[in-house]
């Protein structure tokens, strides 16, 4: 039986991006369906599909798996390739997923995700300064180690899945990540499902009112290209 993976808006949800992109990247076939983000607490709307109330979620048969870091464990279990082959480079992919999943809170504040805009960011804290710059000590140490382009190695694994929404606010708010990091973003930009999921995310012509107060929040929108 095929998965179905449910997600919300492609310009806002970030968690969403996760294991669409993963899944997505190494070919595992899933019913794509989106629950839009209708207003500022979507929880009883969501909980009629996930127990948290939250997006994603990942349906297989009769049982549903939720939170992204659960399906990507869910999905290892089953296929190969969510994880590096290499034992150094598996360990370095995993311990930096559960570094993202728990972690960087100021930047995830700070830079709400919003693919289709550009914004002139306020000045940065250095709260977020210290994300941005362990973000950089991250990405260097597994681009140097493993040998690129990806962060754990020649292939895309589960661990550049869980930065893809990162990539897409270092653009939006032009992050300062130094040049090897930066080769990395540019690098997973061009990556064909992080295209289709930017494209689908600027044919979107809904908005959901406490989403885009946290962008306006996050400094001055220079460009919006956004359909609508």
């Amino acid at each position: 039986m095929a998965y179905t993976l449910i997600t919300a808006n492609r310009n806002y949800s970030s968690w969403s991006l996760r294991p669409w992109i993963l899944m997505t990247a190494l070919g595992l076939p899933f019913d794509d369906h989106i629950e839009p983000f209708a207003a500022a607490s979507n929880y009883a709307a969501f909980r009629s599909f996930s127990p948290t109330g939250q997006v994603p979620a990942l349906i297989d048969g009769d049982r549903t798996v939720w939170d992204s870091l659960g399906i990507t464990l869910y999905l290892a279990d089953r296929h190969p390739g969510v994880w590096p082959a290499d034992e150094a480079a598996r360990a370095f992919a995993q311990c930096a997923v559960a570094e993202m999943h728990s972690g960087f809170a100021t930047l995830r504040q700070d830079c709400p995700m919003n693919i289709g805009v550009r914004v002139e960011p306020n000045m940065h804290s250095p709260a977020l300064g210290g994300d941005i710059a362990r973000l950089r000590e991250l990405w260097e140490q597994g681009l140097d180690r493993f040998g690129g382009p990806f962060l754990a190695g020649k292939t895309f694994t589960a661990v550049d899945a869980f930065y893809a929404p990162v990539v897409f606010r270092v653009r939006s708010y032009g992050l300062d990540v130094g040049k090897a990091a930066q080769a990395w973003v540019d690098h997973m930009l061009d990556h064909p499902a992080m295209k289709q999921w930017e494209s689908e995310a600027l044919a979107e012509s809904w908005r959901e009112e406490s989403h885009e107060a946290e962008i306006a929040a996050a400094g001055r929108i220079i460009a919006d290209y956004r359909a609508g």
